[in-house]
């Protein structure tokens, strides 16, 4: 069986973990530490960044958008629409919440490593508004569902999950069209909401 080198707090690992489940594809979740990464992990990727699924064959594949592109070919295309319009439209939403926990996860590591003495507030701002915009279209015009779920849903929700892991309170505050998109997500994939970041 495939293995997903995860932490149960990460929301690209919960991204993966919630696309494998939805595209029906068993994975072994195997939770690093990333702060004393082991050598198989380095060996997988020289990085030490997670997540990374390990083929049956030994390849190995990171970062969190190339294992959905690769979780997409190996279940026919359960992942990304094939329309080509729709499927960029999917990509760009992927990449949108990537670039959320991006710049919430550069936060989180800014008060994390640094002495509360040296912390940079104006990076934190500049971090924290990037979320905000991005937050902001998102409640504006929050994506649809349609028939079938896919990547995007599931990086945005990953996202969502993280925010409420390390904001809680903070980023839903005048946001309700998207705290109702997750709860509806919730509603509509319950197997999915317990690989939520945690």
């Amino acid at each position: 069986m495939p293995k997903a080198l995860v932490a149960p707090s990460s929301p690209y690992s919960c991204k993966v973990l919630m696309a494998a489940a939805h595209a029906g594809i068993p994975l072994e979740a195997v939770v690093v530490e990333t702060s004393k990464p082991p050598e198989d992990f380095l060996k997988a990727n020289p990085l030490g960044k997670i997540p990374v699924l390990v083929a049956d064959d030994g390849e190995a594949v990171f970062d969190s958008r190339a294992i959905t592109q690769y979780l997409n070919r190996q279940s026919g295309n359960r992942l990304f629409p094939r329309s080509a319009a729709k499927r960029t439209e999917a990509e760009r939403l992927e990449a949108l919440a990537d670039g959320i926990c991006d710049c919430a996860l550069a936060h989180v590591y800014e008060r994390r490593m640094r002495p509360a003495e040296i912390v940079h507030q104006p990076w934190l701002d500049k971090q924290w508004a990037k979320v905000e915009r991005a937050l902001d279209a998102l409640n504006a015009d929050p994506p649809k569902f349609g028939r079938t779920l896919h990547a995007g849903h599931i990086a945005l929700r990953a996202a969502l999950g993280y925010l409420d892991l390390r904001f809680a309170g903070q980023w839903d505050k005048g946001r309700k069209r998207l705290r109702r998109w997750a709860a509806r997500f919730d509603e509509k994939h319950p197997e999915l909401k317990a690989l939520l970041p945690s």
